[in-house]
């Protein structure tokens, strides 16, 4: 293959332009292309090109393996608890969605459904179990009732015990009434951002 080289405005390098079989034009000039192989044969890399380039030491491979184990020992247990706190966070969007959709069915309807009617009824217009909403939303006010992250349904009363109109409660982790750190209860009457 003949490279030619076209003069380049900058410093007078010369920039080279792959043009096989092809006359030369005024001010350019033919050059004629050595091959290199650059395979991970080390005899094949010029001794120039390797000059300059050392490996690195036992010594500093055993510092670097040393410095990420320490920070693997800080960060993975933070990670570890991630999935807990998220699975937390999504019960108290998700209770504080269903707070507002019930806000919804009371601005309809002038009360909130009873526990007897559930969650339900933000799903489908109640026939009994206390009184029939005549201004029920057609559309619903949730697509579904979801469960809470640990698969079991949302606790719903109503009226409630700890605020007038309902209470909705996550019995969280443990599915336990009760319960400290990831186990303890999420309860829309004591919802916080933590």
């Amino acid at each position: 293959m003949v490279f030619r080289f076209a003069p380049n405005p900058r410093k007078g390098a010369r920039v080279p332009i792959a043009a096989p079989d092809v006359r030369p034009r005024p001010g350019f000039q033919e050059v004629n292309a050595v091959p290199v192989d650059f395979s991970l044969n080390r005899g094949a890399v010029p001794r120039a090109l390797l000059r300059g380039r050392e490996g690195f030491t036992l010594i500093e491979i055993m510092v670097v393996v040393i410095i990420l184990g320490i920070l693997g020992a800080l960060v993975v247990p933070q990670i570890l608890n991630r999935p807990e706190q998220a699975r937390r966070v999504k019960a108290k969007a998700e209770i504080a969605t269903l707070s507002q959709s019930l806000d919804l069915y009371k601005l309809d309807n002038g009360f909130y459904p009873t526990t007897e009617q559930g969650l339900q009824a933000l799903v489908q217009k109640p026939t009994g179990g206390g009184p029939v909403p005549n201004n029920w939303n057609p559309e619903g006010y949730i697509g579904d009732v979801p469960k809470d992250p640990w698969g079991n349904e949302y606790i719903f009363i109503s009226p409630g015990v700890h605020s007038p109109g309902f209470d909705i409660e996550s019995y969280g982790q443990d599915g336990v009434d009760g319960g400290e750190g990831f186990a303890e209860d999420i309860e829309s009457w004591n919802l916080n951002p933590s």
